[in-house]
């Protein structure tokens, strides 16, 4: 049995849309994950908010930051409340777990009991990022990822893994199957945030960039290491 912690971003979302969630994508993706804890790994996750508000972004039309930024935790708690009730729907215990108190619709954050909910076989949900603005659903994802142990972060994208340069831009990109913290930091390639990798170098929590799009993604994702890549201290 392995423990991982999965990373979405909330555009994974979105599927055929502009903004907002794809029933289609939510159900494919869930279905997903269920069979991932039916084959019996622990699952726990973190989802952005970018398909509904980035805090960053509304920064920049003039809103506080502090407030943009609470507007998105915001957003990562209505995905993650989605994505339970789809998951919940395919016949796995979900409970969503928030860094903000919101006590109607979610539990507070608290590490022991995430770690026991785990054991349980139930799916866990983090929401609204580590609580604090400034700091990135990739960095929430990272610090979830060690304080609950995981044996390794998934971080699903749009693309196949790490390339040297964009993919979407320049055909000749090349896809690195694996790569090390201080060479993604050093070449500054864009797979996270530098606080996210920084933590993950530290605590020597390996990370596995891929691509959510292709049909089962996540539990191939997990028995197959030619996909996507390999991120290693």
């Amino acid at each position: 049995m392995s423990r991982y912690l999965l990373k979405l971003s909330g555009e994974a979302l979105i599927g055929q849309y502009d903004h907002g969630i794809d029933h289609k994508v939510l159900n494919n993706i869930s279905s997903d994950i269920v069979s991932v804890v039916n084959k019996g790994h622990e699952l726990a996750i973190v989802v952005g908010g970018g398909n509904i508000f980035r805090g960053a972004r509304l920064a920049q039309t003039g809103i506080d930051r502090v407030t943009g930024d609470n507007i998105g935790m915001l957003s990562t708690i209505i995905n993650s409340l989605a994505i339970q009730d789809s998951i919940e729907k395919n016949g796995v215990e979900c409970r969503v777990m928030s860094a903000v108190r919101i006590n109607q619709i979610a539990e507070d954050y608290i590490r022991r009991r995430a770690i026991r909910h785990l054991e349980k076989g139930r799916i866990i949900i983090f929401a609204a990022g580590t609580g604090n603005p400034f700091f990135t659903t990739d960095t929430a994802a990272s610090l979830r990822a060690i304080e609950i142990n995981a044996d390794m972060m998934l971080k699903a994208t749009k693309v196949d893994g790490v390339f040297d340069k964009d993919p979407k831009i320049f055909n000749d990109a090349k896809i690195f199957k694996t790569i090390t913290y201080s060479e993604v930091i050093q070449k500054e390639l864009k797979v996270m945030d530098t606080t996210a990798m920084v933590l993950c170098k530290e605590n020597s929590i390996p990370l596995r960039i891929f691509n959510v799009t292709m049909k089962n993604s996540i539990s191939k994702v997990i028995v197959d290491e030619s996909i996507g890549t390999k991120v290693t201290t």
